[in-house]
């Protein structure tokens, strides 16, 4: 089970954009994912009159390491770490590990 999902509002830990918060937009592999205004990067691109494109300098969102962020717990207004609970029907529920409430995506 992952502990930061698709949609989850996070908080920037470390590297340039320290502070930082946005939503994932998307999961790349087990251990990086893409959240919306962070780690932006500065892309060439070259034309490409077939997908009917213009070339020139666009700004792109690279994926960053899930070690970098943490879930933003807007209750107290802080990062959080998440933890896993088990409920009695046997399902698992992420909640935060400071108040120990439910996580709602």
């Amino acid at each position: 089970m992952n502990k930061i999902r698709k949609g989850d509002e996070v908080i920037v830990l470390t590297g340039r954009d320290k502070g930082k918060r946005g939503a994932v937009a998307q999961r790349v592999d087990a251990d990086h994912l893409v959240v919306d205004g962070v780690n932006m990067v500065k892309k060439h691109v070259k034309p490409n009159p077939m997908k009917g494109t213009t070339g020139g300098v666009v700004d792109k969102t690279m994926p960053i390491h899930q070690s970098n962020v943490a879930i933003f717990n807007a209750a107290s207004g802080k990062a959080d770490r998440v933890g896993i609970k088990l409920l009695a029907d046997g399902k698992k529920m992420r909640v935060y590990k400071s108040t120990g409430e439910e996580i709602k995506a």
